[in-house]
């Protein structure tokens, strides 16, 4: 029975020795969570700068350089340059916001409420007659660029002709009611401006949906998956597009303003006089800068009435070229309709915009 006991004791003593080499581990994972409250401690510390820069915060801080810093600010701000920048950026953002709002309302009214399936009914079949119908139709349908490019993609989506909704595309923003409008109470000594402007939009809507029927491709299209605001009701749907609207069109109205006080008030008078003695630089440098500030078509009536430098035949291409192409509209059309379509739109209609301005200044200025 020793004996056998003997053994026994003998194996039990074995495995002992062979848990002391598997015990380096064992203490080896106690080391690991006292590791990991350290990283959840640095963790935690980074979690507290999480509080780092977001909207109040920045608005905050603001605010209270803004206070520290009245001194200097007053000072800078009593600046004849300055004085003159606040006032033509004012006077912008006044004349405009009113314009700008109402437009935003009736293009979400329309985009929301109106049936993509009453443009059908009412688009003769032939692309060629089509066209010119699409194109006054956005003369009664009032909507800013912004809605105009979601409403195009619909009516394609529908089973509209593609020239017929390039036609819309481009002529609802820039003929409707709104626009014509705050055109006229821009240029109160200019009524001209108003017919002008009607009449070369419209011109160049029409002559980029023939030139679609001649020589477009449908595979150049990228049609949306779905349309947007779907699976809202249309009172969410209309409140959402009014909000995006406002927010976008506002602070490219607000950028615009600004850029067109800056102009004004900073650049060297000299500069503006040899730009504006030039009829073709006069033309294709508020073309370019149409494209660049990229401002709503209800309100840059009214920062083209302040570049007074300028012969009305070149305001005439700022007002033409904004509402068709510019840098919001080329990333809305590449979203849209594809990058291949946007590649091959914006610089034809960059072009044509300039030719019908040009050619209906020749004709009613």
């Amino acid at each position: 029975m020793a004996i056998t006991t003997e053994p026994a004791a003998s194996t039990t003593e074995t495995p002992p020795t062979a848990e002391p080499p598997q015990q380096p581990p064992v203490p080896a994972t106690p080391d690991a969570p006292a590791k990991e409250p350290s990283k959840d401690g640095k963790a935690s510390k980074d979690g507290k700068d999480g509080w780092q820069l977001n909207s109040p915060l920045a608005l905050t801080m603001v605010l209270l350089l803004v206070v520290l810093a009245q001194g200097p600010i007053r000072t800078a701000l009593s600046a004849p340059v300055m004085q003159s920048w606040m006032t033509v950026f004012v006077a912008v953002v006044v004349q405009a916001l009113p314009f700008l709002v109402l437009g935003v309302l009736l293009s979400a009214a329309i985009a929301v409420f109106v049936p993509a399936t009453w443009f059908t009914r009412a688009l003769p079949n032939n692309p060629v007659l089509a066209v010119p119908v699409a194109g006054m139709a956005g003369a009664i349908l009032p909507g800013c660029e912004c809605a105009s490019v979601p409403v195009a993609g619909a009516l394609v989506r529908r089973g509209v002709t593609p020239a017929a909704a390039i036609a819309f595309l481009l002529s609802a923003p820039a003929i409707n009611p709104i626009v014509l409008t705050a055109t006229a109470v821009a240029f109160p000594r200019n009524p001209e401006m108003v017919l002008a402007r009607f009449a070369g939009s419209l011109l160049v809507a029409c002559v980029m949906g023939w030139l679609w029927t001649r020589i477009g491709r449908t595979d150049w299209l990228k049609l949306p998956a779905h349309e947007p605001h779907a699976g809202e009701t249309k009172g969410a749907a209309f409140w959402g597009s009014v909000r995006h609207d406002v927010m976008q069109a506002g602070g490219f109205l607000v950028l615009g303003a600004m850029s067109a006080a800056t102009l004004k008030a900073v650049a060297p008078a000299s500069w503006l006089r040899t730009a504006a003695d030039n009829p073709v630089v006069a033309i294709l440098a508020l073309s370019i800068l149409a494209v660049l500030l990229s401002i709503c078509s209800e309100a840059d009536a009214f920062v083209a009435a302040s570049l007074t430098q300028f012969s009305l035949t070149a305001k005439l291409a700022f007002l033409v070229v904004g509402p068709m192409i510019d840098l919001k509209l080329f990333a809305m059309q590449a979203g849209t309709f594809g990058r291949g379509f946007a590649m091959r739109f914006a610089p034809a209609t960059f072009v044509l915009a300039i030719a019908g301005a040009v050619v209906t200044s020749a004709v009613l200025l």
